[in-house]
């Protein structure tokens, strides 16, 4: 027995027959005769929420079937009923932030050359999706994908999900697979279960999404890194973790405006302005630090040795490096 959250992933609460029942080491182990709640699997985390009115501290699947952990012993046994409830909030969260993903690898399909899917795991604070692609994910190819992401969820795309032949499925040129994070989708299968954001994406995938792009809402990206050779790992927050990211940018992006007498859409002008005027002083600075050190070296005293004038002293507020060069220079311009 799967789990029925993929297919329904709506349902929060419902009814069940124990199907077995096994001690755990705080509590009890239990299989159901169906069940609701996502199993982790492919980067999705276990659904949150109670059985029986215990908590559920993990779900897995097994060879047994889906495996719900408890909090503590239930005192259940075979044949009982019993009512889940997942938890709303957690599985809401879930569900848009692994539509999201599905988002996000459409507009890479869109800005990237040769795309693979290398990974993919949801926190309680972020999504990471980690792609295969020889294009460099600079800055600007970030804001692009966050933009068409974004656009993506605005265009209020519809989302569906159906069983389909393997064979069919790999015969479509559109389909992205990733084998190893979706766990069982294709293992042993003569379906597989595919997911299509419509005119977007399409993909092998065994997780929850919503029906729609817009119920996702906004998607900020943090940022990217290098989790492997020939991948680059994109992190996003969506929900209420994207509106503050979004709030704590765009404050830090006026704070800067107005500290440079400017406004943001025009801040990467100032920036560059600033640093031009910036590498002006610097340069400015040097030859007046090379000017004073000349200066301080011609004033030291000379001693003759075996026929040679030297200058003996030394020089304060520079390096032994810079003193060193500054004499060598002198001695190649023919100066004592």
């Amino acid at each position: 027995m799967q789990t029925r959250a993929p297919a329904e992933p709506d349902v929060r609460e419902f009814e069940a027959t124990v199907a077995a029942v096994t001690d755990g080491e705080t509590g009890c182990a239990v299989v159901l005769d169906r069940t609701y709640f996502y199993a982790e699997s492919g980067g999705q985390p276990a659904d949150r929420g109670t059985l029986a009115g215990v908590p559920v501290t993990d779900v897995q699947a097994g060879d047994e079937g889906v495996v719900h952990h408890l909090a503590a012993d239930a005192d259940l046994s075979p044949g009982d009923e019993v009512a889940g409830v997942i938890d709303d909030e957690f599985r809401t969260y879930c569900t848009r932030a692994h539509t999201a993903s599905h988002l996000l690898y459409g507009a890479g399909r869109r800005l990237l050359d040769g795309l693979g899917y290398g990974g993919f795991d949801i926190d309680a604070e972020k999504v990471r999706v980690d792609l295969a692609t020889t294009t460099d994910i600079d800055d600007s190819v970030l804001v692009e994908l966050e933009r068409l992401t974004n656009r993506a969820v605005w265009d209020s795309r519809p989302v569906s999900w159906e069983e389909v032949p393997v064979e069919a499925a790999r015969d479509r040129e559109a389909v992205a697979f990733n084998t190893k994070t979706e766990e069982g989708v294709m293992s042993g299968a003569d379906t597989v279960r595919l997911v299509e954001v419509e005119d977007w994406d399409v993909a092998a995938c065994g997780g929850t999404h919503v029906r729609n792009t817009r119920e996702i809402g906004p998607v900020e990206i943090l940022g990217r890194s290098n989790p492997g050779e020939g991948l680059t790992r994109v992190e996003f927050a969506v929900g209420p973790s994207a509106i503050d990211r979004r709030a704590t940018v765009r404050r830090a992006a006026r704070d800067a405006a107005r500290d440079l007498d400017t406004n943001v859409t025009a801040l990467d002008e100032a920036v560059t302005a600033l640093r031009a005027e910036r590498d002006d002083l610097a340069s400015e600075v040097a030859a007046y630090k090379s000017e004073v050190l000349g200066a301080r070296l011609g004033a030291l005293p000379t001693v003759e040795r075996d026929g040679a004038v030297w200058r003996v002293g030394t020089v304060a507020d520079f390096g032994p490096n810079e003193v060193g060069e500054a004499a060598q220079e002198r001695v190649g311009d023919g100066v004592d």
